[in-house]
Order: structure tokens, then sequence, then C-alpha cells
């Protein structure tokens, strides 16, 4: 059972009453939402509160042979692991990965019971939704005494597409003795004969094995090639432990000349700063929501991601392993400064190392993972006091994987106006000195609410000579300096500072027309990462715009009950919107123009606006109701000019491409047809693409099956469409649902403020912009799926999902009202 998913089988007690959970469950995600929520508007107004899971283990009848262990990936909260009521193991750090040993724990072939008591209801404890319990898998670790330590393998690779030395340093138990053998094996898994291309073997204390390999193919974003690694311990010529993983051969170098590079290839980082959390499912982290968020964020055109502003879990490197992203993998976003009452700056003196070397450990034989951050908008790094920890923590991780970048984003006017030498050299700041109302102690929050009022004035305060002045100390002792809302600095700092590499680490998405250019132009900047890719729960509003009547203006964050962050490029259930579009204009990757619009039932309101999202234009053209309204359409291109037509009647031609920022704007008076938009160059049509307004629409229901098996979850489309899947997107109706041979997850939609009793846990919901999302989870007997959908306006749906067939199979049916 080496390496079994803890996944099934779990009770948990909340405020009394015990329910059954699979493992990944996240205990806030259903609890209802408060305006007196100690976390307020950063936590979506959710509560906290204690979760306590309970599951029984039987120990293998060899137990006193072997070594076993239970590894946690990832618990929010305050964690108390017990065996039989006997304390194993504590600790508070919500992204460190912790290993509790079972050895000795109970006898051979006994049941012994393992409770999880996890203690959140300390509040806030960070900027953004966080989750509650053990919302990332539990492993079993069964190995012989004998064995190699959980991620004790360390690989670095030389050389190019013709000959390569992939270096394998292997750490084992003390059970491996003089004249054991270590064996390493890379095995060519891409066909269906499995060929070993490499092996090699030594004495378990002689060091590195070195493995030759012959023209091997080497994993990039673009071409993400992998073979998998086989290490053994052996014994008189048997295999006592073997550990096996998939990983990629690759070289990853940065200079300010050169920029970065990949296998010697240069590559521009088209980033997408992302949260942890999973939308409808809170914090959990199922493996299928990981994959589908990271292909999802490839078909956008990102070949990049930066985890903001923690480590990502196992799940989602491995999908950047697979699909081709390259990943910037985060500690944290608080050092010794706190930016929330509870957020762990106390701990953070004796508590970096092991949440650093956990990420690390975690990470080194991800290909995906070529650049660590030590932080993010930390204004300790205005000070020598800061200077020196980031100096010792990049010293730390360079120890820990010698192969990896280190960065850390710097938020130049954070550091030029903010005061930290208050408490910043101090080991210890208690969390009762916080007062976030004090304007002298200024956080990444209270910077982002200037940022968001000021809006390009930031460019200028970060190029005050303050900002150089506290900042050139700590970009001295990174590898890659990260830049947060500075694109303003990157042509001087490249002349000033030459052997500095610069990577935009946070910007707002509607700047990267003026910011790509730079990135193209100057071979020290290496990237820009917007933020952000895929929407979030928590610090809600920041990026929704709202309408109300007599005010316009640019609100920072917003009342209960906002849910929702908004700046996602990609909402919370998985559609892209404008500045997709846009971005992928910029970056020359659009096929064709792409048409979006401005809401007609909100567009004739004033706005208030945000920093955070330059538009609120969605892909429909289907606007019943609103005939002969004005809509705002924009066209997104790359192209010299658009041409607009509705029903083949031409409306007009514009300027895009850079000269008009990628986008052209339209004035249309609304009927219900066919919008067309053409792309010309050089005068001559090279593409067009087309949006359809929706015919007769009715409940719908549609499996998406883009992302494997659905191992561990289905995502189904909850709609109202046409006959030609095109949605209503004026549609705003209540949904129920009745799920058979499944657990309903999830359900609910993008909707920014749902009412304030609505639940994403709910088995009713109401679509917003014609659509919602359920999440499936299937029982472990894999019995066939039925859901079944009904909205008193619009009819009923059936969808029947087989899990059983080789590959996602379904049939719908739907009936009633249209």
């Amino acid at each position: 059972m080496t390496g079994e998913e803890f996944a099934y089988g779990w009770a948990v007690m909340r405020d009394g009453i015990e329910k059954t959970v699979d493992i990944p469950h996240d205990a806030m995600i259903d609890r209802p939402r408060r305006k007196d929520a100690p976390a307020g508007a950063h936590n979506g107004w959710f509560p906290g509160g204690r979760a306590v899971y309970r599951r029984s283990f039987r120990m293998p009848a060899d137990a006193d042979e072997r070594s076993l262990a239970l590894r946690f990936e990832g618990v929010q909260g305050e964690a108390a692991v017990r065996v039989d009521g006997r304390l194993l193991a504590q600790w508070h750090s919500g992204y460190r990965e912790v290993i509790v040993p079972l050895d000795g724990t109970g006898a051979p072939g006994a049941e012994v019971s393992i409770e999880v008591d996890v203690d959140h209801t300390g509040h806030p404890d960070s900027r953004w939704y966080t989750g509650t319990g053990i919302y990332r898998d539990v492993t079993v670790l069964d190995r012989p005494r004998a064995h190699i330590v959980a991620d004790g393998i360390r690989t670095s690779f030389a050389g190019d597409g013709t000959l390569g030395h992939l270096s394998v340093d292997v750490e084992t138990s003390a059970a491996v003795v003089a004249g054991d053998e270590i064996v390493a094996r890379l095995v060519d898994a891409q066909g269906r004969d499995e060929t070993i291309v490499a092996s090699a073997s030594a004495e378990p204390r002689d060091g590195t094995l070195t493995l030759e390999v012959d023209r091997p193919r080497l994993w990039s974003a673009e071409r993400p090639d992998r073979y998998r690694l086989e290490v053994a311990v052996r014994r008189d010529g048997i295999e006592l432990h073997t550990v096996s993983a998939l990983i990629g051969l690759r070289t990853v170098t940065a200079d300010a000349r050169r920029g970065l590079r990949v296998n010697g290839d240069t590559v521009l980082l088209r980033g997408a700063c992302i949260h942890h959390d999973n939308g409808l499912l809170g914090a959990a982290t199922l493996r299928s929501a990981e994959f589908r968020r990271a292909r999802l964020l490839k078909e956008a055109g990102y070949n990049a991601v930066r985890s903001a502003h923690n480590p990502l879990s196992r799940h989602f490197l491995d999908a950047c392993d697979e699909l081709g992203l390259y990943v910037v993998d985060e500690l944290t976003d608080v050092w010794f400064l706190p930016k929330t009452t509870h957020d762990g700056a106390d701990r953070f003196a004796s508590a970096w190392r092991s949440d650093a070397r956990s990420m690390v450990r975690k990470n080194r034989l991800h290909p995906s993972v070529i650049m660590h951050s030590i932080g993010n908008e930390n204004p300790e790094t205005a000070t020598a006091e800061g200077v020196r920890i980031a100096a010792e923590i990049v010293d730390f991780l360079h120890a820990e994987d010698p192969r990896g970048l280190v960065t850390t984003g710097i938020n130049f006017m954070l550091n030029a106006v903010s005061k930290p030498e208050r408490g910043a050299g101090a080991p210890s700041l208690p969390d009762t000195t916080v007062d976030n109302s004090d304007p002298s102690l200024l956080t990444s929050t209270m910077i982002n609410v200037i940022a968001n009022r000021l809006g390009p004035i930031t460019q200028a305060v970060s190029r005050l000579p303050a900002a150089e002045r506290r900042t050139k100390d700590v970009a001295a002792v990174l590898d890659v300096v990260g830049y947060n809302y500075a694109w303003g600095r990157y042509r001087r700092d490249a002349r000033h500072h030459p052997a500095r590499v610069i990577l935009g680490t946070e910007s707002f998405a509607g700047d990267l027309a003026r910011i790509w250019p730079r990135v193209e132009a100057i071979p020290a900047v290496i990237g820009d990462f917007v933020w952000t890719g895929w929407d979030y729960l928590g610090e809600v509003g920041i990026g929704s715009w709202t309408y109300e009547p007599g005010r316009r203006g640019t609100a920072f964050g917003k009342s209960f009950p906002h849910v929702i962050a908004g700046p996602g490029a990609i909402d919370i259930v998985g559609t892209p919107g404008a500045p997709v579009a846009y971005q992928r204009a910029v970056w020359g990757l659009s096929d064709a123009p792409e048409i979006m619009v401005r809401p007609l039932d909100v567009s004739n309101r004033p706005a208030s606006r945000t920093a955070w999202r330059s538009t609120d234009a969605i892909a429909s053209w289907s606007w019943p109701g609103h005939e002969g309204e004005r809509a705002e359409v924009e066209v997104y291109s790359d192209c010299d000019d658009v041409e607009l037509l509705l029903d083949g009647r031409s409306l007009g031609r514009k300027r895009a491409g850079r000269r008009a920022g990628y986008r052209a704007r339209f004035r249309v008076v609304y009927a219900p047809g066919e919008l067309t938009a053409i792309g010309y160059r050089g005068g001559r049509e090279v593409s067009r693409a087309v949006l359809r307004s929706a015919g007769s629409a009715r409940l719908a229901l549609r499996l998406d099956t883009r992302d494997g098996s659905g191992a561990d979850a289905w995502f189904v489309w909850v709609e109202v469409a046409d006959d030609d899947g095109i949605v209503d997107t004026t549609a705003d109706v209540s949904v129920e649902l009745a799920v058979e041979g499944a657990t309903l997850a999830g359900f609910g939609s993008a909707n920014p403020a749902p009412a304030a009793e609505t639940s994403f846990a709910d088995r009713v919901s109401r679509t917003y912009r014609g659509r919602a999302l359920a999440v499936l989870r299937p029982r472990a007997d894999c019995p066939p799926v039925t859901i079944a959908a009904h909205s008193d306006a619009h009819g009923d749906a059936v969808l029947v999902i087989d899990p059983s067939a080789d590959a996602a199979t379904a049939r719908t049916s739907t009936k009633g009202a249209r």
C-alpha cells in the first residue's frame, strides 16, 4: 500500500455535528457567510472555526519490520495529530508538508484511531480565502526499514539534445548499510514498449550517481517530454525499496545579456499569478480540479504561473509538468511585519526554514519549477535587517536546490513610502500589536487601495529616488529581481544595473500593451505576470465593477455579500473573459479577432471601476429584452484593422493592433443575429470571428471531459442555451440538482455577489450570465453517475456519466420549457 491515498472514510466533527467526508476537504466552504465574520472581506465573509477529523487505520501485519508514516500535504489551521489519543505532531503552517511517523503506534494487524484536530479560529490570517482543515492529500508512506526517504531524491541535468548527463543524489534511511547498493534507471515511458535509456549504481555513501543519456528529449513548456526515473535500494541482488517519478531533462539559466534561457533557447514568461483555491470547492485541491485549472490557463496563452503567495500543490505541479507551464513557486506573503492580525508574522523566524525546505523538497523533481520566490511585497526588504534575511533565505534555497533561481516580488512604491523599521528587525512581533488602521504601518492592502485610486501615478511613485535607495540592496542578493507594478522602471534599471535580471512579478492586466514591448525589447526583462490569471475567493471585489445609480469611481474592496475578488482573466468556474482576449492579442497568439460586448443590462449605468479590471465585456451577443439599445462592442486583435458586421451589414472599420492598444471599440444598436469581426493585414482579410445570438433556450447539462478520466471529480456545465449550445447571458434563474452515484462537491456560478444565504455546498443555485458549474466527486466503487437539473422557467435536463468506460462518456436529455 505504498503511497496509498488516504482519501475515503473520514469523519469530521464541526459545531457538534459529525459527517462523513473525503479528503481533500475544505471545512470552511459550506459554512454560512456572515457580515460579522472575523476575517470580513479578506476571507469572503466566511467564518473560521474548528474541525476534528477521525479515521481508523489497520496496521500492516508486518508493521514491526516496516517504516510507516502519514504525509499531510496541507492543513489550514493549528493542527494536532493523535493516534489512539497520543499526540504525535503539532504545527501551524497551512502550506507546509508534514510527515508524521507511525512506527510503534500500534501492534501489527491492530486497528488504530487517527485524529486530526484543526483549530482555525484565529482570523484574519491571510488577505484572501484560505479554507480550513485537511484541504490537500494525506498519503500513507509504507516502506521497508531500509528505504529512500520521502522526497529524498535530487537531480540536476547538464547537456543538450545530443548528449546529456543526469546527476542523481539519494537520501536513505539509517537502515541502509555498507554493502547495499543504490540503483538508478532512466526509462523512456513515451512509447508502448518502455526501455531503459540509462542506468547507474553506487554504494549508498558514495555520493552522486551519473547517468549518461544519448540524444535526450528535453523538457520545455512548448514540448513537455518526460522520462520515468526509478531509484532503488538493493541488497544481495534484491530490490528492497523502489521510488519512481516522472521527470523532465532541461537546463535553466538567466543573465541580463541573454535573458531567461531554457535548454539554451530564450524564453519570455507570459505569466499568470494564481491563488490556491478552487472556487466552488474552496481550498480543496482535487487532482482533476488542479489539472483543469492548469489546462485552461495554458489554453488562454499563458506559459507560466506564479503561486501567489504560497506553495502550489503537488497535483498542480504534476499538471504543469504534463501540460507545459513554467512555475515560480512562492514561499509566503508575510515576513516579520504582519499584514493581517493572525498571519503568522510572529512565527516567521522559527518557521521559515521548515516551510522553505518543505517547498523545495516537494518541487525539485518537477521540471516545471524554474524559480522560487521568497516572499511578496515585504517592506522589510527596505531595511538592512530585511536584506540580511533575504540573503539568508536565498542561500538556504540554493543549498537545497542548486539548480533553482530565486526571486521575490518587490513593490517599489511600498518600499518608497513605508516605514518598515517599526519592528522589522525583531525576531518576533506579537500579533496583538497589529493595527491595520494605523496609516504609518503600510501593508500590501493599503498600497493596493492607493494604487487603485492613483492609477498611472503609481508608476511615477515607483520611480522615485527613495524607491531605488530602498530596493537596490535586496536586489543585489537575488538571482532575478521581481517588480510588482513597477514596469516604468525597466529601461532605466536595465541601464543603471547592467547585471540585473528583471521579472514583472505582478502587474495590472490592462497595462500589458505597454509592458510587453519592453519585455520584448530589453534582454534583461524576462517576462510579466498579470494579476490574476484565475479568479479567486476573498479579497472581495478588488477587480469587480459595480453599478450604482449616481455613483462613479474606483472602489477597491466591496461590501457583504461579495465573495469573489474579481480580477481573474478566467473566472472561478473556468470561463475566459475579455482579459484573455486582450492578452492573446498582445502576445500575437490570436488566430482571429475576438469579440467582447459590455453587458447591456448594466452598460447604461454609472460604473465603479477598478485598476485590476480594464473592462467588464464578455463574449456574448445574446441580450433578449434589450433590442434597440446601444451596445458597446470591443474587438481584440493584433491585425492592422478590424471590420464589424451585423448580419452581413458593415458597421465600420477601425484600427486595431499595437497602434490601437490591440482593441477596437464600436457602438452598435443591439439586434439579435450574427456579429462578425474581420481582421485585415495590409488591406487584405486574414481572419474572421463570429458571435451569434441564442435562439430558443432551455436548461442543458454539458460534461467537461478534457481532464483525464475524472478519477476524483467531474465538472458539469449547467447552462440556459439553445440547441447549438449558445448561452442566453440574460438568464439568471434558479436551478435545483439531484445527483446519484456521486457527491455534489460544489455548485455555483461566477456571480461576484451571490445572495448572502447561498452556498457552494447547496444543491440549489442561480445561474449567472446564463451558466453555473457543478462539481461531482464519484464514489469509491465508481457506479454510473446521474445528474438531473430542474428550472421552473427552463425545464429539465438529465446527464448520465459512465466512469467505467475507457474514456469519459455521457448521455444528455432535455425536456420542458423552451
